[in-house]
Protein backbone atom coordinates (compact mmCIF):
# COMPACT_ATOMS: atom_id res chain seq x y z
CA UNK A 1 0.00 0.00 0.00
CA UNK A 2 1.04 3.27 -1.09
CA UNK A 3 0.51 7.01 -0.43
CA UNK A 4 0.78 10.33 -2.11
CA UNK A 5 3.62 11.41 0.92
CA UNK A 6 5.81 8.58 -0.51
CA UNK A 7 6.24 9.83 -3.75
CA UNK A 8 7.39 13.20 -2.41
CA UNK A 9 10.28 11.60 -0.37
CA UNK A 10 14.16 12.24 -1.13
CA UNK A 11 15.47 9.05 -2.65
CA UNK A 12 17.98 8.61 0.51
CA UNK A 13 18.54 10.15 3.55
CA UNK A 14 21.37 10.04 6.21
CA UNK A 15 20.54 9.15 9.54
CA UNK A 16 21.26 12.53 12.13
CA UNK A 17 22.03 10.09 14.71
CA UNK A 18 22.91 6.17 14.12
CA UNK A 19 23.59 5.62 17.79
CA UNK A 20 19.93 5.64 18.84
CA UNK A 21 16.87 8.23 19.25
CA UNK A 22 18.84 11.84 18.86
CA UNK A 23 16.61 13.45 21.11
CA UNK A 24 16.37 11.34 23.73
CA UNK A 25 20.57 11.37 23.76
CA UNK A 26 20.48 14.88 23.83
CA UNK A 27 18.60 14.99 27.26
CA UNK A 28 20.72 12.44 28.53
CA UNK A 29 18.24 9.57 28.23
CA UNK A 30 18.73 6.31 26.79
CA UNK A 31 15.28 4.59 27.28
CA UNK A 32 13.55 4.14 23.85
CA UNK A 33 11.98 1.03 22.67
CA UNK A 34 12.06 1.59 19.15
CA UNK A 35 13.26 3.66 16.26
CA UNK A 36 12.16 5.48 13.61
CA UNK A 37 13.74 7.33 10.42
CA UNK A 38 12.19 10.25 9.06
CA UNK A 39 12.25 9.64 5.62
CA UNK A 40 12.72 13.28 4.71
CA UNK A 41 15.65 14.55 7.04
CA UNK A 42 17.00 11.45 8.42
CA UNK A 43 15.79 12.42 12.32
CA UNK A 44 16.41 9.45 14.28
CA UNK A 45 13.65 9.23 16.75
CA UNK A 46 12.60 6.65 19.33
CA UNK A 47 8.72 5.24 18.66
CA UNK A 48 5.39 5.69 20.60
CA UNK A 49 6.09 2.67 22.91
CA UNK A 50 8.89 4.67 24.38
CA UNK A 51 8.31 7.17 27.43
CA UNK A 52 8.87 10.27 24.98
CA UNK A 53 7.52 9.24 21.46
CA UNK A 54 10.27 11.68 19.79
CA UNK A 55 8.87 10.21 16.43
CA UNK A 56 5.91 11.43 16.39
CA UNK A 57 6.73 14.63 18.58
CA UNK A 58 9.08 15.49 15.31
CA UNK A 59 5.93 14.98 12.66
CA UNK A 60 4.25 17.78 15.06
CA UNK A 61 6.86 19.64 14.26
CA UNK A 62 8.14 19.58 11.45
CA UNK A 63 5.00 18.14 9.27
CA UNK A 64 7.23 15.20 7.39
CA UNK A 65 4.95 12.64 7.33
CA UNK A 66 6.87 9.36 6.47
CA UNK A 67 8.68 7.08 8.63
CA UNK A 68 11.09 3.97 8.30
CA UNK A 69 11.61 1.07 11.09
CA UNK A 70 15.08 1.85 12.01
CA UNK A 71 15.43 -1.43 13.64
CA UNK A 72 17.84 -4.44 12.17
CA UNK A 73 16.15 -6.71 10.04
CA UNK A 74 12.78 -4.40 9.31
CA UNK A 75 11.83 -2.39 6.51
CA UNK A 76 7.92 -1.00 6.80
CA UNK A 77 7.14 2.82 6.38
CA UNK A 78 4.47 4.67 8.26
CA UNK A 79 2.69 7.66 6.82
CA UNK A 80 1.56 10.15 9.57
CA UNK A 81 -0.71 11.88 7.86
CA UNK A 82 -2.74 8.98 6.35
CA UNK A 83 -2.50 6.54 9.94
CA UNK A 84 -1.23 3.32 7.71
CA UNK A 85 1.54 1.05 6.44
CA UNK A 86 2.75 2.32 3.09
Amino acid sequence: MTCPHVADLPAAVAPDNAEGCADCLAAGERNWAHLRICLTCGHVACCDSSPRRHATAHFGASEHPVVRSFEPGEDWRWCYVDSRIV
